[in-house]
């Protein structure tokens, strides 16, 4: 093969897209740059491969992953991506409890509107539903992330009213 054609194979090459990795399906254990063992894939789906490390289960993107000869690879040890998760679970922790303060606003799950903070005691958060303190509701402090938008509840406006009725929070959405 002549120079010329050499370099119309290479660029063709680089315009395709790279293959898959057929090695990232779920069940494959996934090594590290050490070869030890960072966790198990649990689910693969649009690109997304949920590597389970027995303490987070982390989505990362199909491409992440080498192919090493006993399976997919990654390029952090176990310890490594546990230890970014902790801290971005720390972060995130530390920025929702210095939003959840009295008088605040927050957002249900759903972007609209549901209400003032009213009392914060340890791990309850007391709700003026609307702003109307006739119509207090208590959720926790896990009920709650602090986003770019402001303090939003994880649940729904439909979902608070089902729990609060008792019934099934599918049936209120």
């Amino acid at each position: 093969m002549n120079f010329a054609k050499l370099a119309v194979v290479a660029v063709a090459l680089a315009a395709t897209p790279a293959l898959a990795n057929d090695q990232v399906v779920a069940g494959a254990t996934v090594t590290g740059p050490e070869g030890n063992a960072v966790g198990t894939i649990v689910s693969v789906e649009n690109g997304q491969a949920v590597l389970d490390t027995g303490k987070h289960k982390v989505p990362l993107a199909v491409n992440m992953y080498g192919q090493g000869e006993a399976g997919p690879t990654i390029t952090v040890t176990k310890d490594q991506i546990n230890g970014m998760i902790d801290a971005q679970l720390a972060e995130a922790a530390a920025k929702r409890d210095a939003a959840l303060i009295v008088g605040a606003e927050a957002m249900a799950a759903d972007h609209a509107a549901l209400g003032t903070i009213l009392e914060v005691d340890g791990n309850n958060i007391v709700i003026a539903r609307g702003g109307d303190e006739a119509n207090k509701v208590t959720l926790l402090r896990s009920h709650f992330d602090a986003t770019d938008h402001g303090l939003m509840a994880r649940l729904t406006n439909a979902q608070i009213d089902a729990a609060m009725s008792g019934t099934s929070a599918a049936t209120a959405e």
